[in-house]
């Protein structure tokens, strides 16, 4: 199920379950203090992964930074009392609508009937929240709105607002010292929609930003991390097929042939499933 693994000497991370939608959450440990980014799906999944981590770190997280206001990364937050929690003013804002919100099976599945919650997201809860379903929504502590620098002795985190289609309140944090980039969703098409589906301009706009950043490993929530190449070959592919889909007036058919003959090979699943997204957001 879960592992905890380590990259370089200050950040460790667990890795996601798809199952029930559990997103990477990562530990940054410094001299000083101790910063968790994203708080996890249910306190269960917050309560494992800082169990496991203390047996490696011997460190309690001081701070915890939410990336964005999706329940995944937010619903463990009651599990960190003592942990100063900091989102963008838009997070807070997003996260203030869910608090008149029921849990209760029949009120997410009238939820998603109004298209106001996602099928998908209804199973991950559901999934996760088997036997009791005590979800309480706790509003951060600390509101920034552009970016702020978090020095945890010896380490530094940047975190920033950088938005994107999957949600407008995304947040980035960038571990100086180890060059890790956590990216959160940021990179990922908007689910909360009629059709899943990306945006052309915002997404070049976003990978600009992303690119300002010198990383060597790149961590999206929902996968294992990237390379620096890894992520170069993702972005690539976003840009090209946003440059095509511009150029073909967002014809699926004709995208898919100049893309084709970019690339000089049959397609993958995930560049067709990318191709009908940008098509869907034309």
């Amino acid at each position: 199920m879960h592992k905890i693994q380590k990259i370089g000497k200050t950040f460790s991370y667990v890795t996601p379950v798809s199952l029930t939608d559990r997103p990477i959450l990562g530990m940054v440990v410094g001299n000083n203090k101790t910063l968790m980014i994203d708080a996890g799906n249910s306190e269960d999944h917050a309560k494992y992964f800082i169990k496991e981590t203390l047996k490696h770190e011997n460190a309690k997280p001081d701070l915890v930074v939410l990336t964005h206001w999706h329940w995944d990364h937010i619903f463990g937050l009651p599990a960190l009392p003592d942990t100063v929690s900091i989102a963008s003013s838009k997070t807070r804002k997003e996260m203030e609508k869910l608090l008149p919100f029921s849990w209760l099976d029949e009120a997410i599945d009238e939820r998603v009937r109004e298209g106001m919650e996602i099928e998908f997201c209804a199973k991950a809860i559901k999934e996760e929240y088997q036997d009791h379903r005590d979800i309480q929504v706790v509003l951060p502590d600390v509101m920034f709105d552009r970016r702020m620098e978090i020095d945890l002795g010896g380490v530094t985190c940047v975190v920033q607002h950088v938005g994107g289609d999957h949600a407008a309140d995304s947040v980035i944090v960038y571990v100086k010292e180890e060059k890790i980039l956590f990216l959160g969703d940021c990179i990922y098409p908007k689910m909360y929609a009629e059709k899943v589906h990306y945006t052309m301009q915002e997404i070049l706009r976003l990978l600009d930003e992303l690119d300002a950043f010198d990383a060597d490993t790149y961590i999206p929530s929902h996968q294992r991390p990237w390379t620096k190449e890894e992520f170069r070959q993702e972005t690539d592919k976003l840009r090209m097929i946003a440059k095509f889909t511009d150029l073909c007036s967002g014809d699926k058919q004709k995208i898919t042939k100049e893309y084709q003959n970019y690339v000089n090979r049959e397609l993958k699943e995930d560049e067709l499933e990318t191709i009908a997204y940008f098509v869907n957001g034309y």
